[in-house]
């Protein structure tokens, strides 16, 4: 009998996050300050990865990202666990290098040939990724876990981070959404592995995009972020936060996965969805023409979502067009603002 690792799991991928909310309480009371002077990107503004300056060119992109299931075949888990690692370093406009494993595996219920096939799926990612899987460590576990610590480079004076959106700036989302409802959806036997497949290869996409543009336009990248468990309001609220700056997004040019508004619809729900939604009720003010489960969109967790890029307006199309040359959805959803006098939060305007 073939066992199906979703039914093995109470929530999968990027869904099994911890809130962000939660995270924020109890982060906020760590110091994330360093007295050394090399450490350039740390933890309190939430970016995707820390960086860490070697030598004025070259500068250490650190991340790590492990999850539970969110597809029944192994070798499928193991590759989207590894484009999901490898992603944060692409967010910071890093190139990935090398890479630790991180498993949890139940031996006591689980063939260990699934171990390998798990492995086998990172690996071909990695290797794809041109880097390298240096080792790993594992432990005998209830529950099915797998990611990656990846070690990535780049350049110091053109890295990406989440606090340098500017005012005018448009946004370009390079992704669809939907991953979340539809693993839901997949884990609820709605549908097949088969029947989300446009979802699967989107989430075995490395978010490698620096071979699509030229160095000039990567300079016109002026600030990015991977969309994942939080959604993309989520992930967009602390761009703008950490920017101080606002956002204006146009929820019909948003790409969305074809069974995604049907599988929200059927209340393929994680409890991500509702904690995403929580989170941001203070920065986000929807069009009272937008359907109150299609709104669900924004909220849905990613995993191994695409990249939000805020891109000046001047080579916003150019970038677009070099993008969709591998990621065919790529759109162009909405532009930066200037932040209102006195706001708390960052206002994120969604119209239809």
């Amino acid at each position: 009998m073939t066992i199906k690792l979703t039914q093995t799991v109470q929530k999968g991928g990027c869904a099994a996050k911890i809130s962000a909310e939660v995270l924020r309480k109890t982060l906020g009371s760590l110091n994330f300050s360093s007295n050394d002077p090399d450490v350039l990107i740390d933890g309190k503004d939430f970016d995707d990865a820390g960086i860490y300056q070697i030598t004025p060119e070259i500068a250490l992109v650190q991340t790590l990202d492990f999850f539970t299931p969110i597809v029944d075949t192994p070798f499928l888990f193991g590759q989207i666990a590894a484009v999901n690692a490898l992603s944060d370093v692409y967010a910071m406009g890093g190139t990935p290098k090398t890479c630790l494993a991180i498993l949890a595996f139940p031996l006591a219920t689980l063939d260990p040939e699934i171990m390998t096939e798990v492995l086998a799926g990172a690996q071909s990612k990695i290797a794809e990724a041109n880097a390298s899987l240096l080792g790993g460590h594992s432990i005998d576990d209830d529950t099915l876990k797998f990611g990656l610590s990846v070690t990535g480079l780049v350049n110091p004076k053109s890295m990406w981070t989440n606090q340098t959106a500017k005012v005018g700036d448009q946004l370009i989302l390079t992704k669809p959404l939907g991953t979340g409802t539809l693993t839901a959806g997949l884990k609820n036997s709605d549908y097949t592995e088969e029947q989300i497949q446009e979802a699967l290869d989107s989430m075995i996409t490395l978010n490698s995009i620096l071979d699509l543009i030229s160095p000039s336009l990567k300079d016109k990248i002026h600030a990015a972020t991977d969309i994942t468990g939080f959604g993309l309001a989520g992930h967009a609220m602390q761009v703008a936060k950490a920017s101080q700056v606002g956002m204006n997004i146009l929820f019909h040019k948003i790409p969305v996965f074809k069974l995604a508004f049907p599988s929200l619809r059927a209340e393929n729900l994680t409890k991500a969805h509702r904690s995403n939604e929580s989170y941001t009720k203070l920065a986000l003010k929807l069009s009272e023409g937008i359907d109150s489960l299609d709104s669900k969109i924004l909220f849905d967790p990613q995993t191994s979502g695409g990249l939000l890029l805020s891109v000046h307006p001047d080579a916003a199309e150019e970038i677009k067009t070099c993008l969709q040359s591998r990621f065919k959805s790529a759109e162009i959803i909405g532009s930066v603002t200037q932040l209102e006098a006195g706001s708390i939060e960052a206002p994120i305007q969604i119209h239809e």
